[in-house]
């Protein structure tokens, strides 16, 4: 029985472990065609979707060959794209996105529809009082790990592999902790960039307000919110305008995070490395392409907000292109 050597999502070595051992964690979604193994007797790593004896595991749309590939200097695996160079193409992102939309229109809508149904339920929730607070501590909790599973449902699609709607769900067993942390930290990051605006809100408007209750003049809510100078809120725009700058950054930089995490098991802090210094190589194609996505949206939105649920799947699949074409094993 042979034995094998796996790096896995934080790039550290795991073994030797047995053929039987690598089948499980297959099964288990711990480890993916993409994964990265050896023979003990081999001289490099490759890809487990080019070993004869794991096919199976991989059914009929496993890739028939791919090149071999070498874990970087550093032994983290994010090393071996993040040392590429890639050329995106905005629009045939979106062409191919409607494409795929037709090509898997069950599959994409429904998981859509089913996204967009938990995300309704959570909002509603959220309008009832008590229960308002522990549905936004829910979404906060579950968020990372659903947004996966709607990225991991596209990526099939885009890669032609078999998915079901019900791998909306297959973040919670894949990789629910890294997911959690891979949306949550990039979330608090940003957050942070928005500080000034909470300090500019308090002293334009929060501090005379205090002033004016503490002075019981007026005392009526409804008095103190008409007296407030609509000229005052012009204040603020330089202040959001700057804030935004580091936002739009800082998000469109960790874009791939959640997609790196679920497909290529990374943990969150080197799959927001990986994203960060990958889209950074053309920061403004990949954000022409969440404006042209955003578009498509809006379009959506516009048809009494119905084509949302056509146009928000073809933007997943169109950002999943390009995560292809930026972290695909075969990118040239």
């Amino acid at each position: 029985m042979a034995n094998y050597l796996i790096i896995g999502g934080d790039g550290k070595e795991y073994g030797p472990v047995t053929d039987a051992d690598v089948r499980q964690w297959l099964a288990e979604g711990r480890l993916s065609a993409q994964s990265l193994a050896k023979a003990e007797s081999d001289a490099e790593f490759r890809p487990l979707a080019v070993f004869p004896e794991f096919a199976s595991a991989f059914g009929s749309n496993a890739p028939a060959t791919i090149a071999p590939l070498r874990p970087s200097s550093s032994g983290n695996s994010s090393g071996i794209f993040t040392e590429s160079d890639y050329e995106l193409d905005l629009g045939g992102c979106i062409a191919r996105g409607f494409e795929l939309l037709k090509e898997n229109f069950g599959l994409l809508f429904l998981t859509a529809l089913a996204f967009a149904g938990i995300q309704v339920l959570i909002a509603l929730l959220g309008m009832i009082p008590i229960v308002g607070i522990l549905a936004s501590l829910a979404n906060m909790v579950i968020a990372g790990p659903l947004m996966g599973g709607v990225f991991w449902v596209s990526l099939c699609a885009v890669r032609g592999q078999p998915a079901e709607v019900g791998d909306l769900f297959f973040g919670f067993r894949r990789c629910f902790v890294q997911l959690f942390l891979g949306r949550l930290v990039p979330s608090l990051l940003c957050g942070l960039c928005a500080i000034p605006i909470v300090i500019a809100v308090a002293v334009i408007f929060l501090v005379p307000f205090a002033q004016k209750i503490a002075a019981k003049n007026p005392t009526d809510m409804q008095q103190l919110i008409s007296q407030i100078d609509p000229h005052k809120l012009l204040l603020l725009l330089p202040v959001v305008l700057v804030c935004l700058i580091p936002i739009i950054y800082l998000s469109i930089s960790w874009l791939f995070t959640l997609p790196l995490i679920i497909d290529k098991g990374m943990d969150f802090g080197a799959a927001m490395k990986a994203s960060w210094k990958m889209v950074n190589k053309h920061w403004w194609h990949v954000f022409g392409l969440t404006i042209l996505i955003g578009l498509v949206n809006l379009a959506g939105a516009m048809a009494c907000l119905v084509g949302l649920l056509f146009t928000v799947p073809i933007g997943f699949a169109a950002l999943m292109c390009a995560y292809e074409t930026i972290f695909g094993d075969e990118k040239k």
